[in-house]
């Protein structure tokens, strides 16, 4: 099935072989790729779709046609064709930081590999934005959604449900919950960095975490926390504020000043941290003799700053691969989508020290 490509002209008369386009008219079609290149639309077709189904000599005739003439594909003949538009829709909290970056690039060269396209949204964090974006993107005809998190209004389950649009959760993984994620364990993972704080002696603690409300990779770095400290029977003071590197600042300040002072502050990610560690250094603390701060998912910035951020490091980069892959066979109806639980691990840096 072929359908007409947007109507701009050629500017310039180019021939190849026996084909020439002129100023009069549109832009070069599968019949005349197929007429430059001296085989049959279906060939055109296969070397476009199938590459390894043709014949290498009629893939460069095919290529140099395409090339030449400057033959785009189109879009809409393909997705009815396929009944597919080989299009991934990714909503993200934010673009803001870097926190999202390192794992959607990844999920964005698998879907390229597979012959997909990755269409983005931001929330902002707010559930009822992502709601709309998420109907959004179903009715610009996304094949398949990679969402954040597990933490969203049954609506919007039913409304996905209804149209048998496959979704993938990522940054997240319970095995609570049956819904198909590939992600780690938040609370767990925060569990075991607390562990290691305790470990080094500290018991006066404080916390500035993410909010909680509405975003179960929050809630789930707040209570591993809480519940490693309680097995020490420590309450922390908890602040909870946005993922922003100046609420961190004005969090730490307002912590520091506790009676007894927090020899440790724990950040629910670099973010934060980075905006307690600047906010410590303007006001003459020295971090970690005065005090220590961790972060939580070991983005560029942890290595970048001095000291250098003590977190736990998040597989961004494999997570998005195993998602794309995953989220892809649900697509295509070869996988069930079943969660996969990626490690995460615990980097110390200088930031943290040992109480003497």
């Amino acid at each position: 099935m072929q359908i007409a490509l947007c109507f701009f002209r050629v500017k310039h008369e180019i021939n190849l072989g026996a084909l020439p386009l002129t100023t009069d008219q549109l832009v070069p079609t599968l019949a005349d790729v197929a007429k430059a290149a001296g085989v049959s639309t279906a060939t055109v077709s296969r070397c476009l779709n199938l590459p390894d189904k043709v014949s290498p000599a009629a893939r460069d005739r095919v290529k140099a046609a395409v090339d030449q003439l400057g033959y785009t594909p189109n879009f809409g003949a393909k997705a009815m064709a396929a009944k597919r538009t080989y299009t991934i829709g990714a909503i993200i909290p934010t673009m803001e930081n870097a926190i999202f970056a390192r794992g959607l690039q990844a999920f964005q060269e698998e879907l390229h590999e597979l012959g997909y396209t990755l269409l983005v949204s931001s929330s902002a964090y707010q559930p009822e934005i992502e709601a709309e974006q998420v109907k959004a993107l179903v009715a610009r005809g996304a094949d398949g959604l990679l969402l954040i998190g597990y933490d969203r209004d049954a609506s919007v389950h039913d409304y996905l449900d209804r149209r048998n649009v496959p979704v993938l959760r990522a940054w997240a993984f319970s095995s609570q919950n049956p819904l198909p994620a590939v992600g780690f364990d938040n609370q767990s993972s925060m569990f075991e960095l607390v562990e290691q704080v305790l470990g080094m002696g500290h018991k006066n603690v404080a916390i500035i975490s993410g909010i909680v409300d509405g975003n179960d990779r929050a809630a789930g770095r707040l209570q591993g926390a809480k519940d490693a400290l309680a097995k020490q029977g420590i309450v922390p003071n908890v602040i909870e504020t946005p993922y922003e590197f100046e609420n961190g600042g004005a969090a730490f300040k307002t912590l520091i000043q506790a009676n007894p002072r927090p020899t440790v502050v724990i950040c629910g990610n670099d973010v934060l941290a980075v905006g307690a560690l600047q906010q410590a250094q303007e006001m003459g603390l020295n971090v970690p003799e005065d005090v220590s701060i961790t972060g939580f998912d070991d983005i560029e910035l942890a290595r970048i700053v001095s000291p250098k951020l003590t977190t736990v490091h998040v597989p961004h980069r494999e997570m998005g691969r195993q998602a794309a892959k995953t989220l892809i066979a649900m697509v295509e109806g070869d996988g069930t989508g079943a969660s996969v639980e990626l490690h995460s691990e615990v980097i110390l840096r200088g930031s943290l020290q040992a109480i003497k």
